[in-house]
């Protein structure tokens, strides 16, 4: 691939822009998986966050709302999950079958608790699922953004659905942006 088909404006140059992919722009530019210096950005730590309360231990207490929504407006916010979660073996593979179809192997599961940030007892942290989509980041943009929208977020970062959500999402603006649901915290004193 040439040169050109990069975007030389962006802070990684070497990689293609996810406002260009497939032919396809998005409304909004800039939306990057990581930051300047390759680390996972904000926006996307914040869906990850989100992801990963779905599926852990102790549960988030919205993780499965009907509507999704902590207010009851059936907007759908993003879930934060509490500072000691962790994925037990059967949230990782509810977590696995949501994202790629099926459980991981016992072999993939083994790596994980040997190489990745796991509890005494070998459950996934959440450094250790950030760990995860640092490595595929970094290899395959394109897989994570797969990932994101197989749970429900857009290549914008909004969370538009999940799949449980499908069905009962149907008024039009029933999304949350990382900005949105940031001032929303931040109205409601929560950090």
């Amino acid at each position: 691939m040439s040169m050109s088909a990069f975007d030389a404006g962006s802070p990684r140059p070497e990689t293609p822009e996810p406002s260009s992919i497939q032919g396809r722009r998005n409304t909004e530019t800039n939306v990057q998986l990581l930051d300047d210096e390759g680390i996972i950005s904000d926006e996307l730590e914040a869906c990850l966050k989100h992801i990963f309360a779905k599926y852990c231990s102790p549960p988030h207490p919205l993780a499965h709302a009907p509507d999704g929504s902590a207010d009851g407006s059936g907007r759908t916010v993003l879930l934060t999950p509490a500072s000691n979660a962790f994925l037990s073996p059967e949230g990782l593979d509810a977590w696995a079958r949501d994202t790629n179809g099926a459980p991981f192997s016992q072999e993939t599961k083994d790596e994980l608790v040997e190489f990745l940030d796991v509890t005494d007892d070998g459950g996934l942290t959440f450094k250790g699922f950030m760990q995860i989509y640092q490595l595929q980041t970094e290899n395959d943009e394109e897989e994570t953004w797969r990932d994101l929208s197989s749970h429900g977020f857009d290549r914008t970062l909004r969370l538009v659905s999940t799949r449980r959500e499908d069905a009962e999402l149907e008024e039009e603006g029933g999304h949350v942006t990382y900005a949105e649901d940031i001032i929303c915290r931040n109205q409601r004193g929560e950090s």
